[in-house]
């Protein structure tokens, strides 16, 4: 059973990582709503076994990324050392990744003890589905139409905007673009960039949470073949939902997320007040 719940949470991750209606967020709420991990794994802590699986398989979201880039990731590799163009660009791209990176690490027992609940992720998708709405209600006119034309102080304030999806239900996609989008990049350039942005902030985030998860024996070696089927599923999955978006932006809004992500935090709200409710 526990298979199972793996690649149906595999599955969710692959769809949600990319789209701005935050992975963390569904699978938080997924995983609660399965009863995941079952009692015959026997884990000691099934939060923090929970909230680990989640960033894990994450790592095959970030593989994904770079199978979808990996002609463009070598071509840059072979340049990297001489072209200006593309130094600039992954300076930006670390950049960006900083802000969370330092916040993060500061904060993570914070961030999962007090954040970690359904009805934060709830109130989190509404408040970022009115964002989305705000943003797209207002005209705009592009000023920057390709990632080679992202400079620092842009990347960096994208890396700041991108600091507020460390509240779970935010989504690091959904914020990294509405900070592109305010900067006057385009709809594709955004989600491009974010798509970069991904390979260091989520990959180096699951490496980090693993090895503490291994050392506090959250995670034994034993749950390792769970993890794995979680990842390859949300590899899959996460290379055909970035072909979609691509192609969905260039001829459309952000709108139906808005929509979406208000209409399922309501949803978790009330389940989760009705839940408190029975509770008590």
């Amino acid at each position: 059973m526990d298979f199972l719940y793996a690649l149906l949470l595999g599955l969710i991750e692959g769809v949600t990582e990319f789209l701005p209606i935050s992975s963390t967020g569904h699978l938080l709420v997924a995983s609660a709503f399965f009863g995941f991990p079952t009692s015959a794994l026997n884990v000691p802590d099934p939060k923090a076994f929970r909230d680990t699986f989640s960033i894990f398989i994450q790592v095959g979201a970030v593989i994904a990324v770079i199978a979808f880039y990996r002609r463009d990731l070598l071509a840059q590799a072979r340049r990297i050392t001489q072209d200006r163009i593309v130094q600039r660009f992954w300076l930006s791209i670390a950049l960006a990744f900083l802000p969370a990176a330092v916040v993060g690490f500061l904060l993570r027992d914070v961030i999962k003890t007090v954040l970690f609940s359904p009805l934060v992720v709830g109130i989190a998708l509404v408040v970022g589905g009115v964002v989305f709405l705000l943003i797209e209600s207002r005209p705009r006119t592009p000023r920057i139409t390709s990632l080679e034309s992202i400079s620092l102080r842009p990347a960096l304030l994208i890396g700041i905007a991108q600091v507020t999806a460390l509240i779970p239900g935010v989504s690091r996609s959904g914020a990294s673009i509405v900070g592109s989008l305010l900067l006057g990049l385009d709809r594709r350039t955004a989600t491009a960039f974010s798509f970069y942005l991904a390979i260091p902030t989520l990959g180096l985030a699951t490496l980090f949470d693993l090895a503490l998860a291994l050392r506090d024996g959250t995670v034994m070696g034993e749950h390792l073949p769970l993890f794995g089927v979680g990842a390859l599923v949300s590899f899959v999955v996460a290379w055909l939902a970035m072909a979609w978006l691509l192609r969905y932006v260039s001829r459309n809004s952000f709108r139906v997320f808005g929509y979406y992500r208000i209409a399922v935090g309501a949803l978790i709200i009330g389940l989760a007040l009705f839940t408190t409710v029975l509770a008590n």
